[in-house]
């Protein structure tokens, strides 16, 4: 029973870690799940207390990461249009590969600005602030779901391990 758990726990830790550069995929709970199906193996591995401040911080990591882009986009001089911009940006660069996701945020909030009136510059200035939100939201998920994957890998080789 635990050489499966272990497995299903690594195919939820790899979709995680995936889930953290590609939208929609909810990396950190994904990875957190590994956490727990290794919980039910045959010896618990992690106390309450350890999987309650884990469930916590990827609750806090993933609602962050819905706020961090607007923010970014926002504290650049963005409007409503950037931020949507950048939202028709990301959900568009979903479709082009890894640049488009990387890419399509930026050039959303720019071509949105450019839409609501801004001047080039400014609209600029506001697709760079969406790019740096979504960079920083993307660097805190993933930061989580590497440090999950720390402890489940340990654990899993504790578990292994003779």
């Amino acid at each position: 029973m635990t050489p499966t758990l272990i497995i299903i726990g690594l195919l939820f830790l790899l979709a995680g870690i995936i889930g953290c550069v590609i939208p929609g995929i909810p990396g950190p709970p994904l990875a957190y799940l590994s956490l727990v199906f290794i919980q039910f193996a045959d010896k618990s591995t992690f106390t309450l207390s350890f999987l309650l401040l884990w469930a916590i911080i990827v609750i806090g990591v993933t609602l962050l990461d819905y706020f961090v882009p607007a923010w970014g986009t926002k504290k650049f001089g963005g409007s409503k249009y950037g931020m949507w911009g950048s939202i028709i940006g990301l959900i568009t660069g979903l479709f082009m590969g890894p640049w488009g996701i990387i890419i399509g945020p930026f050039l959303g909030a720019y071509l949105g600005e450019l839409i609501g009136g801004m001047k080039n510059t400014s609209a600029l200035k506001a697709g760079f602030g969406s790019f740096i939100g979504f960079a920083t939201g993307t660097l805190m998920k993933l930061t989580v779901s590497l440090i999950i994957a720390y402890y489940f890998f340990t654990r899993s080789w504790e578990l292994i391990s003779f």
